[in-house]
């Protein structure tokens, strides 16, 4: 049996709570404000906190959990809160928030949680404070990348991020550094697959003047640029063979040797992150074990917006309110919003910024159509079996072979460089297949004119 304290404002909250924990076979007891609650946790010992996040007077949710872990670091606090959002999702966590439960909580989950309190009850992280950065979706896919992130922020722990292109990957790298104790120094990131493989050494690890033709003065490299911050290493599943071997020298030994000159040491935390299946490139031999399990401390897999279809809209939305600037964004129709919930996003949250984007500066009213969103043309043109079966094979392959380019660029905004590389072909391969298919048209691709590329 626990003993429970329930803090939330609302009278009605409070009692369904202390009754439902109070039918679990624990004692309850309730506080109606933050202060009244630390009044309580200085008189008495109390194995959980349920504790809602917004509360008048003053002192809300998380102004209360900074204090209880000032004073005791392994005290259970479970967060409870009825607008679950990225930045107070991943702020309870690492403030060290057993969990982060929205309104209204299940009876089977807040069980399973109270249930667990022996097993946790002298865990803890230390106290910690952080600036806000934005997550959209709250999914539970998301909610669950949110609470990995909350926890990892103030650790020094390598962690690498999985997930398609366009996903976010990014994103919850910064998260991380923004929310840990490193977001006041620098944060780098660096593109293994932009870099060719003959300068990225240089680019990491830096050089001395002179060290080869071109080099006319010293370069520091990303891994000392980042300094006691943040190096984040993206699309790391593409770097080449030999420069796998310098980055799990470097990792481990955090030391750094700049193209002819001498070994440095290095502090910045580093995350890693890939769209591509490490494990079957490491089985293939095209990527070194040892750092795929260096990197693999903490995995956080980001999910592909299909897969998260509930958080389509809400995304969609925070997009249209950057485009507006100034000013009302403008508003979806229910058949808008009916189309982008229904499409497959093989681009994911990228081409969805893509897709509000144009029809934010394309559409003259307030309110965008359903004939305003190029995702109908692109949900038309997706192969079924039957039809590919139907054709002899030069002509299956035809088929395929657009289909794939036309997915490709829809994914990259209109890069073909970025689409060749999706691809796994030359540019200019691409450019010839897509005037063969009819694609070089920007009209005919659906897509903005070349110059995105780069």
């Amino acid at each position: 049996m626990a003993k429970i304290l329930i803090v939330d404002d609302e009278a009605a909250l409070r009692e369904s709570l202390a009754e439902t924990v109070i039918d679990l076979g624990h004692k309850a007891r309730s506080a109606a404000s933050g202060r009244e609650a630390l009044a309580a946790l200085a008189g008495e010992n109390f194995d959980c906190v349920l504790l809602d996040v917004r509360m008048p007077g003053g002192m809300d949710g998380m102004d209360v959990l900074r204090l209880i872990r000032a004073q005791d670091s392994a005290l259970p606090v479970i967060v409870l809160t009825a607008f679950a959002t990225a930045e107070n999702t991943i702020e309870a966590m690492r403030l060290g928030a057993l969990d982060h439960l929205t309104k209204p909580v299940g009876r089977a989950e807040l069980s399973a949680l109270l249930q667990s309190l022996p097993a946790r009850r002298h865990a803890g992280p230390a106290p910690a404070t952080g600036e806000t950065s934005t997550l959209i979706g709250s999914s539970h896919a998301m909610r669950r990348v949110q609470k990995t992130i909350g926890l990892a922020a103030d650790s020094d722990a390598t962690v690498l991020i999985l997930g398609e292109t366009g996903s976010g990957k990014e994103l919850v790298a910064r998260a991380l550094h923004e929310y840990g104790v490193r977001k006041e120094r620098p944060f780098v990131a660096v593109n293994c697959a932009a870099i060719p493989a003959d300068l990225l050494e240089s680019e990491l690890f830096g050089h001395v003047k002179g060290a080869f033709t071109g080099a006319g003065a010293d370069r520091v490299g990303a891994f000392r640029e980042a300094a006691n911050g943040t190096l984040f290493l993206d699309e790391i599943g593409d770097m080449p063979s030999p420069m796998q071997g310098k980055i799990l020298r470097a990792i481990e030994e955090r030391v750094v040797t700049p193209v002819g000159g001498k070994p440095s040491r290095f502090e910045a935390r580093v995350i890693a992150a890939t769209h591509r299946d490490l494990p079957a490139l490491v089985a293939q031999g095209k990527f070194r074990e040892d750092l795929y399990y260096r990197l693999n401390v903490v995995p956080i897999t980001l999910p592909p917006l299909r897969e998260r279809r509930e958080d389509v809209l809400p995304i969609a939305e925070e997009f249209l309110r950057r485009e507006a600037r100034q000013g009302s964004p403008k508003q979806l129709s229910a058949a808008a919003a009916r189309l982008l919930q229904a499409h497959p996003w093989p681009g994911n949250v990228r081409e969805l910024r893509n897709v509000i984007a144009r029809a934010s500066v394309l559409v003259r009213g307030d309110t965008i159509e359903a004939s305003d969103l190029d995702v109908a043309q692109s949900a038309k043109q997706s192969l079924s079996r039957d039809e590919l079966l139907s054709d002899d094979l030069p002509a299956a392959v035809a088929k395929l072979e657009a289909a794939m380019i036309r997915r490709a660029l829809t994914a990259c905004g209109g890069n073909r460089a970025e689409a060749a590389r999706r691809l796994n072909i030359n540019r200019q391969l691409l450019y010839t297949k897509m005037q063969r298919y009819g694609l070089a048209d920007p009209e005919a691709s659906g897509k903005p004119p070349s110059r995105q590329e780069n």
